[in-house]
């Protein structure tokens, strides 16, 4: 078993946030990972990503190649059209559909769209509206990664375990938070693939 996950976003988006998740989920399974520095500026509003990788065997290489990439998971519509080139034939792209619009020449959200659904595997949800109904539009990471859940070869025991560990040293509420947010994203991710299936 072998899985490339490149996450990306803006800084302040809880990209490295889904990375520890992954990280300390796959340490849980007695699995090997990989994950690369991350690279532009992680300060807020600078592009972020990295690369996470897992496997049953050892990896050598902290860098996926490209065409390579199993799941491409972005916080941010356009941050998610940089890495394209990365995701392999039948990967999977899930993004949210809010745009983080930093710059004057942003593009149309509804080509961006547009491109993003030339791929027969994608998932777009409004993660940010989500979280802002659950209570917290920073918990849109966790709504992702639920939405990504099913693709990836983790048990969700583990990638819950995993989030209780990494904000353990926060309130219960926010433990709470990040979990209905990791609900709400699976459940909907489910919602749209029969919906898909049904057209």
């Amino acid at each position: 078993m072998k899985t490339n996950i490149i996450l990306s976003g803006v800084g302040g988006q809880g990209i490295l946030t889904i990375a520890a998740v992954l990280d300390t989920a796959a340490l849980s399974e007695n699995l090997f990972v990989k994950q690369s520095e991350v690279h532009g500026m992680s300060q807020r509003g600078g592009a972020v990503q990295c690369h996470v990788r897992i496997s049953d065997k050892e990896i050598f290489s902290d860098l996926i190649p490209e065409g390579k990439a199993d799941l491409i998971l972005s916080v941010e519509p356009m941050e998610l059209l940089r890495y394209m080139p990365f995701l392999n034939k039948y990967g999977w792209l899930v993004t949210d559909s809010h745009p983080f619009i930093n710059t004057d020449n942003y593009p149309e959200k509804n080509d961006l769209f547009e491109q993003i659904k030339k791929h027969p595997y994608h998932i777009i949800i409004n993660a940010t509206e989500i979280a802002k109904k659950i209570g917290n539009s920073k918990v849109a990471n966790m709504v992702l990664l639920g939405a990504a859940a099913s693709i990836i070869p983790l048990s969700e025991k583990s990638l819950l375990e995993a989030i209780k560990k990494l904000f353990q040293h926060k309130s219960e509420k926010i433990i709470s938070l990040n979990l209905e947010a990791f609900f709400e994203g699976k459940k909907i991710a489910k919602e749209i693939a029969n919906l898909t299936a049904n057209i």
